[in-house]
C-alpha cells in the first residue's frame, strides 16, 4: 500500500525542524515544546480562517484552498458537513450578496434577515393578508419578497419565495421552499447530501 502524499509532505514538514534542531544538540524536551508550541499556532490559525471564513469571502477562499470549510461539490452533489453547533450552515449567495444560511427541513419557507433582503436589494412587499409565521420565540408577522436566483456550491433555485422579518435577527434559513426543489436530499452520517436537478458550473 503506497503512502498518501499529504501525509509524506506532513511527515517532511516535522521531520526537518526535528533534525535540524537535533543537529544542534538542543535538549529533546525543549525540541518537545517547540513543536506543541508550534502546534497550538498553527491549529489556531486554522480555526480563525475557518471562522473567519464564514463573513468574509476573501477568507472562504482561503480556507477552501485549506480544505477547512463544511461544504464541498462532489460530482453532481453537494455535501455539507454538520457544525459544532449542531446543526447543517450552508455557504449561499442570495444574488450576489454572500450569506451563511440555516438548513431547517422544519422551516416551510426560506426566511431572511431584513439586512439580507436589503443588501441583496431585494423588494419586500406586504402580503395582501397579514402572513403570520410560528416559530420558536413564537407567532411573528413577516413581509414576502422574491429572489431571482439564490446559489448553493452547484444548485440554482431562481424566482424563490422567501419571507422577510426583523424578528429572524442576523439569522438567514434555508427552508423546505427550497429543499422541495432538489432532485433529493439525504442525510448520511454527518452528512447533509443535496442533489440538484441540473448541476451548475461555476468554475
Amino acid at each position: 500500500m503506497s503512502a498518501h502524499p499529504d501525509a509524506l509532505i506532513y511527515a517532511l514538514l516535522l521531520v526537518l525542524p526535528i533534525s535540524a534542531l537535533i543537529a544542534r544538540r538542543v535538549p529533546l524536551v525543549r525540541v518537545l515544546v517547540m513543536l506543541t508550541s508550534w502546534g497550538v499556532l498553527f491549529a489556531l490559525l486554522l480555526f480563525v480562517v475557518a471562522e473567519r471564513g464564514r463573513f468574509d469571502p476573501y477568507m472562504t477562499r482561503i480556507a477552501s484552498a485549506l480544505k477547512l470549510n463544511n461544504q464541498d461539490v462532489t460530482g453532481a452533489e453537494v455535501r455539507i458537513r454538520l457544525a459544532a453547533d449542531g446543526h447543517f450552515w450552508a455557504d449561499v449567495r442570495v444574488g450576489d450578496v454572500r450569506r451563511r444560511m440555516l438548513i431547517d427541513s422544519g422551516a416551510t419557507v426560506t426566511a431572511l434577515s431584513t439586512d439580507t433582503a436589503s443588501a441583496a436589494g431585494l423588494k419586500v412587499e406586504k402580503p395582501m393578508f397579514p402572513l403570520l409565521i410560528q416559530t420558536a420565540n413564537g407567532q411573528i408577522s413577516a413581509d414576502t419578497a422574491t429572489v431571482g436566483a439564490l446559489t448553493l456550491g452547484n444548485v440554482v433555485a431562481r424566482d424563490l419565495p422567501v419571507v422577510v422579518s426583523p424578528a429572524f435577527g442576523d439569522t438567514d434559513v434555508l427552508g423546505m421552499n427550497f429543499l422541495s426543489r432538489l432532485k433529493s436530499w439525504r442525510v448520511e452520517g454527518n452528512t447533509l447530501i443535496l442533489t440538484p436537478h441540473h448541476p451548475q458550473d461555476f468554475t
